[in-house]
């Protein structure tokens, strides 16, 4: 069985245990889009001329994706890995040929398909509700990926590493929800103290929301191809990290 079998048989299995649960599914979609109404079209942002979102509507695109590219990776595969180590069944997959980096990708694989598909109901219902101008940039799918990479080999970093399934998502939540807020995702670095400017930086969520920004709403591509290639370098370095802590497989 080549590599690219079990990858892709490890893939199949984990689309539909994710379908079976069906309080997943809702929630996967739900959440951002509940984020969306709430602040889209409710606080209305960027059409009120003060306070905290005072960019146009445009601005925050890239922000509402951020949200599907951070926690549906960190809180699946964290509680993913949790489960299967709880449920022993680690030490079931040590008698097939299947890897941990191939675990891992199988299961990359099917939060991109998953992620892809939320972004896309996201910015639709960003600009239904918003009006906002959005700019179909093909950049925003290497984009995407590189952050679903990122996200997958943090959550199974912190999947590793908690004692349980609960701890794995309290891990989760715990690291998604300051990175989401200081990124520049809803708040634009103006509004923050010059001191805490350059912690900004040290977010790997502000390379995917500023290059999702660039290809999306200003339209500059230099800075848009820049951000994506120091995404591209830390997806390699977390993926790395977070394969090597999946608990032995082979």
């Amino acid at each position: 069985m080549s590599r690219v079998s079990r990858v892709r048989a490890e893939a199949v299995a984990a689309w539909h245990s994710f379908l079976r649960r069906r309080t997943a599914v809702f929630f996967t979609f739900f959440f951002p889009l509940i984020l969306v109404v709430i602040f889209g079209a409710l606080v209305r942002t960027g059409a009120t001329g003060g306070g905290l979102f005072t960019e146009p509507a445009g601005y925050y695109a890239a922000g509402y994706v951020a949200v599907v590219v951070l926690f549906t990776p960190l809180s699946r595969v964290g509680s993913e890995v949790a489960r299967t180590r709880d449920g022993r069944r680690f030490e079931k997959l040590a008698t097939t040929p299947l890897t941990r980096t191939e675990w891992l990708l199988a299961h990359t694989a099917v939060n991109g398909v998953i992620i892809g598909l939320a972004a896309l109901a996201v910015l639709v219902l960003v600009v239904g509700l918003t009006g906002a101008a959005v700019a179909p940039s093909p950049l925003l799918v290497p984009l995407v990926a590189a952050g679903v990479v990122l996200f997958c080999g943090v959550g199974a970093t912190l999947g590793a590493l908690a004692d349980s399934q609960d701890g794995a998502i309290s891990a989760s939540n715990a690291v998604a929800l300051p990175l989401l807020f200081l990124s520049e995702t809803f708040v634009p670095p103006s509004l923050l103290p010059a001191w805490f400017r350059p912690v900004v930086d040290l977010s790997p969520l502000t390379y995917f929301s500023r290059g999702a920004r660039a290809a999306t709403h200003t339209g500059d591509i230099g800075v848009a191809l820049t951000n994506l290639a120091v995404l591209s370098a830390l997806a390699v370095v977390a993926f790395g990290v977070g394969a090597a802590l999946v608990p032995r497989t082979e």
